[in-house]
């Protein structure tokens, strides 16, 4: 760990101070939408699959500006975008506004992760690449885990759900000081002005690239319905000897649990995988998935164990999230040229502005069916998990031909 630039500290301590914020909302904002305000959930997952149409704006802008004006400037403009997203919430009481703040919300986040992602990339790599992306994403994870903590504990004690977005609001100002006076900007590449899209053009001609990203989003797509779906299905769809659902504090214990396994198990899970290739790293992850996709449904099918099932889904999920994360950070920085690192993290983030456009809609019309539709939901998505195995197997073979006419 020591051997990690001292940048990749700070910029992990940034996160960390951020995601405290962002566990304060992630898992009880479609709950409050919904169960407070009044909306339907097909309504609400539109409204955060929203958030992606921006996030497409703000992703293209990120990798290219990020490679011509450099990554600080960038990262510094995204953490004032997401903290206006975040009190624009606190006032939300209809669709229209909903929808304004997650437009908002989704052009910072655009903005965000590219230039982020291009930062670590610069400072590292070979194998200590992984192990950085690996830190940085345990740094989010236990920022989001104390987030959901102390966001469980406020509202079961007040109910005050429009406090959580002040508090996130202004994890976002810490980072900005944070990235302010912490962080040098990491760009050596030759800063150049070209057309805009001329850095996307030259990557899209990547054929490893194209193949990864059917993957990343499919992949995405299941991380969304955890974060979008899975509390709603929780609340309202798992039965209960007095209810239908689980209460908010079970809700708030379960995705406590979730982060804690994902926390503890990041760096023994990039041990268990360093032998591997990535490609294999991310077969594995979607085994987890489907694993956790049966448990969720056993937990709404089932007529005792719920907690059980519900537990044991989410830790899978958990393991899936961390073999998958560092993981695909990594394939997309060892694929992209020192100039076009920041086009290249900007199409990976663009997958998760797709997968989330897909991700939250889908799972809200499916729970707007009926009861048993909703159940059999989560065996569809484990059905498509055989189809990235295909898909990933179609990679490896790829980049080992790629590698072997590099050698000749």
């Amino acid at each position: 760990m020591s051997k990690l630039p001292r940048q990749i500290w700070i910029l992990a301590l940034g996160r960390l101070l951020s995601e405290i914020g962002s566990g304060f909302t992630i898992f009880y904002a479609p709950i409050f939408f919904v169960q407070q305000v009044g909306l339907s959930a097909t309504s609400v997952g539109l409204a955060l699959g929203s958030a992606s149409i921006s996030g497409v704006a703000g992703r293209l802008i990120s990798g290219t500006y990020a490679d011509r004006w450099g990554r600080k400037p960038v990262l510094l403009l995204s953490t004032i975008v997401l903290a206006l997203a975040c009190f624009i919430f606190t006032t939300t009481d209809n669709f229209p506004t909903l929808v304004a703040g997650c437009l908002i919300q989704g052009f910072g986040l655009g903005l965000y992760w590219p230039a982020n992602e291009a930062i670590v990339a610069d400072l590292t790599e070979g194998e200590g690449r992984r192990f950085a992306y690996a830190i940085t994403r345990l740094a989010d994870n236990i920022g989001m885990g104390l987030g959901i903590i102390a966001g469980g504990l406020l509202i079961s004690s007040t109910g005050a759900y429009r406090t959580l977005f002040i508090i996130d609001g202004i994890s976002f100002c810490c980072f900005f000081v944070i990235l302010l006076f912490g962080i040098q900007e990491t760009l050596q590449a030759q800063k150049i002005a070209v057309k805009f899209f001329s850095g996307y053009y030259r990557a899209l001609r990547d054929r490893r690239l194209l193949i990864y990203v059917i993957v990343n989003i499919i992949l995405t797509v299941y991380i969304a319905q955890t974060q979008t779906t899975l509390p709603l299905y929780f609340s309202g769809f798992v039965p209960q000897a007095s209810a239908r659902g689980f209460n908010p504090q079970v809700i708030s214990a379960l995705f406590t649990g979730h982060l804690l396994v994902t926390i503890a198990a990041q760096l023994p899970m990039l041990k268990l995988l360093e032998k591997l290739s990535h490609t294999r790293s991310l077969t594995i992850s979607g085994g987890f998935w489907v694993l956790g996709f049966i448990c969720i449904t056993l937990t709404g099918a089932s007529a005792n164990y719920q907690l059980l099932w519900a537990s044991l889904g989410l830790g899978l999920f958990a393991l899936a999230i961390v073999a998958y994360t560092p993981t695909a950070s990594a394939l997309i920085a060892d694929f992209a040229p020192a100039s076009l690192r920041g086009v290249y993290t900007s199409i990976n983030s663009l997958c998760w502005a797709v997968g989330y456009a897909v991700g939250p809609p889908l799972g809200g019309w499916a729970l707007d069916r009926s009861t048993q539709f909703a159940h059999n939901f989560w065996l569809g998505l484990a059905a498509t998990v055989p189809i990235v195995w295909l898909i990933l197997g179609w990679l490896e073979r790829s980049i080992g031909m790629r590698a072997v006419d590099d050698a000749l």
